[in-house]
């Protein structure tokens, strides 16, 4: 696949993250699951892509994430990052990768940055996973952390619900994005908790905080490309705000294309390839003799152009 024009960018690495939080630049987030939506999303400005598991509700059709497995998740890590040329690209470690044993979500995280191509990791949980946080970041990956409302956790807090609305509460989420940063993590996705705990945490961390549900304090923001992009017609988020009506647009291009072909007006001829040139029969002592048929190709090729 050919790699979108991003001369002059350059690639987005994580003291270039840190140093955007220091000069108060906002950070874009938005996630990707193939290669075409990689290049687009990167074409058009994204700073970092995430692979997340949030493929099993948008691309498997699941109800929640708690399916997906680590295979699934790296396989769309190598497609993203084979179009991916500046955007810093994580991988999403999906539920029981990393909770409770930290050697085997150290043998985990090492195979999405070998296998997936990804440039760091991202896993859910404060306290209660520091200890793997610092085991992946001695080890060299490096580990985005994300609190707040943790979708891997939906049925422990009874469906996906805003966290930290109480003071009790919110210390408790202020408490875990402390313990992500102290334990080495680079950035901190804030899912789902109120504006103003997540401007207090984004003050009090030197981390860049990435919002998402979270309000407009933090120090970027992410998405889900497909809510972005108007792919999801029956989840509509309070927290998204569509830029595009793709779903809309698919349907109805869809149905122009079954009227079409329905009514004979498509295909025409030209997209097709021409006709077969047939030379002139060959005499012989037999007659009616014809040399093998050549077939004469159209100036355009079949598949990709150059």
């Amino acid at each position: 696949m050919t790699k979108t024009n991003t001369a002059g960018r350059r690639p987005v690495t994580v003291p270039r993250l840190r140093a955007m939080k220091n000069r108060g630049e906002k950070i874009t987030m938005v996630t990707a699951y193939d290669a075409t939506f990689a290049q687009m999303l990167e074409e058009g400005g994204a700073d970092m892509l995430l692979v997340g598991d949030s493929l099993g509700m948008v691309i498997q059709g699941l109800d929640t994430t708690l399916p997906v497995t680590v295979d699934e998740v790296i396989y769309h890590c190598r497609a993203v990052s084979r179009a991916s040329r500046t955007a810093h690209v994580v991988g999403d470690m999906p539920f029981m990768s990393f909770q409770g044993d930290p050697q085997r979500a150290l043998v985990n995280a090492g195979r999405f940055l070998k296998e997936g191509g990804a440039h760091s990791v991202k896993l859910e949980g404060g306290v209660a996973v520091k200890e793997t946080i610092r085991l992946l970041v001695s080890a060299g990956i490096p580990v985005v952390g994300h609190v707040g409302l943790t979708p891997q956790s939906v049925h422990a807090m009874g469906g996906f619900r805003v966290q930290g609305r109480s003071a009790d509460a919110a210390a408790r989420v202020l408490a875990d994005a402390i313990a992500v940063e102290e334990s080495g993590a680079f950035a901190l996705v804030l899912e789902g908790i109120p504006s103003d705990l997540a401007e207090e945490i984004s003050d009090r961390l030197l981390i860049p905080t990435i919002g998402i549900g979270a309000g407009p304090h933090c120090d970027g923001q992410v998405l889900v490309s497909y809510d972005l992009l108007g792919l999801t017609p029956n989840l509509r988020p309070r927290f998204v705000k569509r830029y595009a009506s793709f779903y809309d647009d698919g349907v109805r291009a869809t149905a122009n294309y079954v009227a079409e072909v329905r009514s004979g007006a498509f295909p025409k001829e030209e997209h097709a390839f021409g006709n077969v040139k047939r030379p002139p029969a060959a005499a012989s002592a037999g007659g009616g003799v014809t040399q093998p048929l050549r077939v004469v190709h159209a100036a355009l090729g079949y598949g990709p152009e150059a």
